[in-house]
């Protein structure tokens, strides 16, 4: 288990030490995790020593993922894909026969044609204009490539809906810290939503060889954007798609914000997953969509965020003038237009 000591990966660690169908889970990460029936290595999964940690195992679980907003993106995408290709390169050296990688829903890309909802075959269509989903496709990528030029090693890819408890952080987490929800006219969002405990249940099904290919997890099902709000009780701030895209790729280039534009787009249209997989295999979530909302609103509750930017006590009582800038941006963008058509009139 790479990535065991923080977040889903120490979830996943102490699930497995205490399964009866696990005879020993080899911790690895940069520094030493809580559980204590784990074997712990101290180790960057970049480095290739780690080949020589994996010698024995029967299945590798690549959870050292950076996808935090505020990381630097360059330095994000060397960590994520260069690990990813060590610990691939690794398992097959070490004779690891699986490989289990934890990617995202997001790969599909948040589409206005897409169906509700999307197998698992779906085509992969996003492109790499939001946070980290750049580093989600080159890992794809690198899965579907392992096999052919490691044969015998079996790669399993997971890809959770929008991801919630355990201190999951995210451009979609923080869009209900909003104080209003920001919903772009014309758009049709659909949100499906993933417990951790949920995802840490269907990694377990892939470790123990219940399923495997390429796998989708969520609750069943999906809210409309309507029955997040009333469920949330937070009203909506509705603009124009030109306004709201234009004023969040400006507040992001000049840094005021670290969600690019290209992250709205998963508010605004639907990527729904079947599950179907796993549900053939006998896994079922535990927690609805409902259930889910609810513990992430909980979770949120006294953090405030404006356009993705996380706003410390202080800064709070500006939201409502940081809301305003974003269509005033947008405003400003709509009044050049107008001048200039009136020119050319």
């Amino acid at each position: 288990m790479t990535g065991a000591a923080y977040g889903v990966g120490a979830l996943l660690t102490e699930r497995l030490a205490a399964s009866d169908e696990v005879k020993q889970v080899l911790a690895i990460d940069e520094r030493r995790g809580e559980c204590a029936a784990a074997q712990w290595h101290i180790l960057d999964v970049r480095d290739p020593a780690i080949a020589d940690k994996l010698r024995g195992a029967d299945v590798v679980v690549h959870l050292a993922l950076d996808l935090d907003l505020e990381t630097d993106a360059a330095a994000r995408t060397a960590y994520n894909v260069r690990g990813t290709q060590t610990v691939l390169t690794a398992a097959a050296a070490a004779g690891v026969h699986r490989v289990v990688l934890c990617t995202s829903a997001m790969v599909y890309g948040a589409l206005p044609d897409n169906e509700l909802p999307l197998s698992e075959d779906a085509e992969l269509r996003a492109t790499a204009e939001a946070t980290g989903v750049g580093d989600l496709l080159e890992i794809e990528r690198l899965a579907r490539r392992a096999p052919r030029a490691h044969p015998g090693l079996n790669v399993t890819v997971v890809r959770p809906a929008v991801l919630v408890g355990g201190g999951t952080d995210t451009a979609l987490t923080r869009y209900f810290e909003s104080p209003r929800l920001l919903v772009v006219a014309g758009s049709r969002p659909a949100w499906q939503f993933c417990h951790v405990e949920d995802l840490c249940s269907a990694l377990e099904y892939a470790v123990l060889e219940k399923v495997d290919g390429e796998l989708t997890v969520g609750c069943d099902g999906w809210l409309e954007q309507e029955e997040v709000e009333e469920l949330s009780g937070i009203r909506r701030m509705e603009l124009p798609s030109a306004v709201a895209l234009g004023a969040a790729a400006r507040l992001h280039r000049i840094g005021l914000t670290p969600s690019p534009a290209g992250d709205l787009a998963y508010t605004m249209y639907p990527w729904v997953v079947s599950g179907s997989r796993l549900h053939d295999a006998g896994w079922r979530p535990q927690y609805t969509n409902e259930e889910v909302l609810a513990e992430l609103l909980e979770e949120v509750s006294g953090r405030h965020t404006v356009a993705g930017r996380r706003l410390g006590r202080k800064d709070a009582t500006a939201a409502g003038a940081a809301g305003a800038t974003v269509a005033l941006l947008g405003a400003a963008a709509v009044v050049r237009r107008a001048r200039k058509a009136r020119r050319r009139i």
